[in-house]
């Protein structure tokens, strides 16, 4: 199953995507007024993720809606989670990614957090801040947390995640370096792309696990390469997290990036109004934003 968040009129809404085009969806509010109308509220709610499949499963073709030709027309996507609880970043979780920046491969992972104002919805404005030109991509799989979760173990630590999509994660990079802290540079508004939709596990390898992740600017490929090259998989890194902090529905893990990013070319690649950066992970779909200075 795919869903998505998306604003209509100034309503917040889910909707189910149908055919294998992704092309159609339902919007829940229509066919079943007692659903959530939010992504996180859905992962709560006991047989949520269940009940949004039934729910939409036996509405005509002819109650549907199209996806295309609705920008400008009172839709727009939300970031899939429009208000999580938490974002927790991995960073250097590619081999290759972590030699490019001048680091070895480090004995544990990276991590930082993003709040809430950083996030965008798939087809949304990247924003470059007044302060910095230097504004990079980072091609990342982003895992959905379906339910609460503590102390994880590799047998179980796939029973918690609702889903997968695409993340952006948007960083100004002179801002990243002015600490040994990232997260500034990682939290200017709208800086991280997040969506298209949920795609269930179902729908996917084990942990997502083998899947050809690309980041391409104005349609030159950028970054190519697979999440089974991760230092940490999915698995791993639910089981680090959960020896700390405790998961809750709603909450996101962002997985890191490969080589191919802006900073590391010579001379350097940043992204700048007009662009635009598409995010591909096969088996999910495209994340695609435009590039807009701040105003």
């Amino acid at each position: 199953m795919r869903l998505i968040s998306f604003e209509e009129d100034g309503v917040a809404k889910i909707g189910v995507l149908r055919g294998g085009d992704s092309n159609e969806y339902v919007d829940l509010s229509l066919v079943d007024p007692s659903l959530p109308m939010d992504m996180t509220a859905l992962l709560k709610m006991e047989g949520g993720l269940q009940a949004a499949a039934e729910a939409a499963e036996h509405v005509p073709t002819s109650a549907c809606n199209l996806l295309t030709g609705l920008h400008g027309h009172g839709f727009k996507y939300l970031p899939l989670i429009p208000h999580p609880g938490q974002v927790i970043c991995m960073g250097l979780n590619y081999a290759d990614h972590a030699a490019e920046g001048g680091h070895s491969r480090p004995e544990y992972p990276s991590f930082f957090m993003r709040g809430p104002n950083s996030l965008i919805g798939h087809s949304q404005s990247i924003v470059r801040p007044k302060a910095s030109a230097n504004l990079d991509y980072e091609a990342e799989l982003a895992v959905v947390i379906g339910k609460r979760a503590k102390h994880l173990t590799k047998e179980n630590a796939l029973d918690c995640v609702a889903g997968y999509t695409c993340f952006n994660d948007g960083s100004v990079r002179d801002y990243q370096r002015k600490t040994g802290q990232w997260t500034i540079g990682k939290n200017f508004d709208k800086t991280g792309a997040f969506g298209p939709w949920l795609v269930t596990p179902d729908e996917l390898p084990a942990g997502a696990a083998g899947l050809r992740i690309q980041s391409r600017l104005n349609g030159k490929i950028m970054q190519d390469s697979n999440t089974g090259l991760f230092l940490w998989d999915v698995v791993e890194a639910l089981c680090i997290i959960t020896e700390c902090m405790t998961l809750e529905p709603g909450d996101v893990i962002i997985t890191g990036t490969p080589a191919g990013v802006g900073y590391a070319r010579k001379p350097p690649v940043w992204m700048a109004p007009g662009d635009v950066c598409e995010i591909e992970i096969d088996g999910i779909g495209i994340l695609s934003s435009t590039i807009a200075d701040e105003h």
